[in-house]
């Protein structure tokens, strides 16, 4: 079932940079869709695209539309803070608020106007889990978020956005600088929660890509050059752009 569906997407910065050029794609629910290519291509920019938060750049032009089961997200009309609590996103570097590592997960809960603590106890201990991190902070959840790891940090971002519930995880290179053990653990999590959640990744390089990848999709200068399944693009790619990428020739 489609997700999300793309339509004609183009986006301008006001420097003249064309970061994507008339972009159509679908993606699958329920599964890790993959944006992978060389730097620049514009992965960054439809990441930002699909939780609106290419509102807060300076734009010379947006056009096409971003359906989100039908809706389309780019309307006047679309409740910005509603829709990115259904399309969370995880950034590069972990972006912690100067709380308490319980205070991290259920901001965005308060602000919501929720004050039951039980059931802010409860989304706590749940988002924990589910990225892994719960036997390793239960017993300091009032510490500062900053005294944990950087891997430890990246994953309680995780576990702030799955408080809240999303449909739809967007993630931006969130394991570049992390070690290769919080990296498995990152990935094991996403493919886990693909069961039940979309996942849109882009990696930060192709081998990630060939591992997390149900379905992927090359962009290059702002083009979505080629798309399929995971074996299609990182084993048999039709487009020549693409098979030299993946072999390592430019990027």
């Amino acid at each position: 079932m489609d997700k999300l569906i793309l339509e004609n997407l183009n986006v301008q910065y006001s420097d003249g940079t064309e970061s994507l050029k008339n972009i159509n794609l679908k993606i699958q629910d329920r599964q890790v869709s993959v944006l992978f290519g060389p730097a620049g291509g514009g992965k960054s920019t439809l990441l930002r695209t699909l939780n609106r938060l290419n509102d807060l750049a300076d734009l010379r032009l947006q056009s096409g539309r971003v359906l989100l089961d039908g809706f389309d997200i780019l309307a006047k009309t679309t409740h910005v803070i509603a829709l990115r609590r259904r399309i969370g996103m995880v950034f590069s570097r972990p972006a912690l608020l100067p709380l308490t590592i319980y205070e991290n997960i259920v901001y965005g809960l308060r602000v919501a106007g929720e004050r039951r603590k039980t059931h802010l106890d409860g989304v706590v201990e749940k988002a924990l889990r589910q990225a892994v991190l719960w036997d390793e902070v239960y017993d300091r959840l009032n510490d500062s978020a900053f005294d944990l790891s950087g891997g430890q940090q990246q994953r309680l971002c995780i576990a702030r956005t799955l408080a809240l519930e999303p449909e739809v995880i967007l993630l931006d290179e969130p394991t570049s600088a992390l070690d290769p053990v919080s990296t498995a653990k990152i990935e094991s999590t996403m493919r886990d929660l693909a069961q039940h959640l979309t996942i849109i990744w882009a990696p930060h390089n192709t081998q990630q890509a060939a591992r997390m990848a149900d379905e992927a999709f090359f962009f290059l200068q702002g083009e979505l050059i080629e798309f399929g399944s995971a074996e299609h693009m990182f084993v048999r790619p039709q487009d020549k752009r693409t098979q030299d990428y993946v072999n390592g020739r430019f990027g």
